[in-house]
């Protein structure tokens, strides 16, 4: 069950309700949910808010999982999402979505707010993976929202063999160089 907090369209009210309680202020768009106005945007809300794209099948990754760990202010336009489960899945193409059918090992995810989300660690890891500058921004993002994270990827991507991995560390330890730099000034 989802959080009470959390409206979705024709769900207990029609996208027009909905509409109107944001005009009325008493309503916020979160994702692809509504949350009441005065309630705190937690990382359980904001995962919350993509049960509908993931279900019980899928996890939220790279930029969706940077968001929802706080790292970014907003929702990315698309949401990656990949397989959390060990079955082939047939995903209908949303426009709203990338997907990936590469299966999530289940270390590497974390149930928050009753979906599947990548771990910080791992978000961070591909996040630099990826070697672009919107996924470098919000690795930095973040990295400064959660350094321990940041340290425990470099770990993880030192000890494991990938794709990117030398352009991913170069990222990384450059980004937690920087952080340690503001905390030292």
């Amino acid at each position: 069950m989802g959080s009470p907090f959390l409206y979705f369209a024709d769900e207990r009210l029609s996208r027009a309700e909905l509409t109107a309680a944001c005009l009325d202020g008493d309503l916020v768009a979160l994702g692809d949910a509504y949350i009441p106005a005065d309630a705190v945007e937690t990382p359980a809300l904001r995962a919350g808010s993509l049960a509908e794209i993931l279900g019980d099948t899928l996890a939220a990754t790279h930029l969706s999982a940077a968001w929802v760990h706080g790292g970014l202010p907003l929702p990315p336009s698309r949401h990656t999402v990949q397989r959390a489960v060990s079955r082939r899945l047939h995903v209908v193409p949303d426009r709203r979505v990338v997907y990936r059918d590469l299966q999530v090992a289940a270390d590497d995810l974390q149930l928050v707010g009753g979906v599947l989300v990548t771990t910080p660690e791992r978000t961070l890891a591909d996040l630099a993976r990826a070697g672009d500058d919107e996924h470098t921004e919000a690795a930095r993002l973040l990295a400064e929202a959660d350094t321990d994270a940041a340290v425990r990827a470099i770990a993880r991507l030192e000890a494991g063999a990938l794709p990117h991995k030398r352009s991913a560390l170069a990222c990384l330890r450059a980004i937690v160089a920087d952080l340690q730099e503001d905390v030292t000034r």
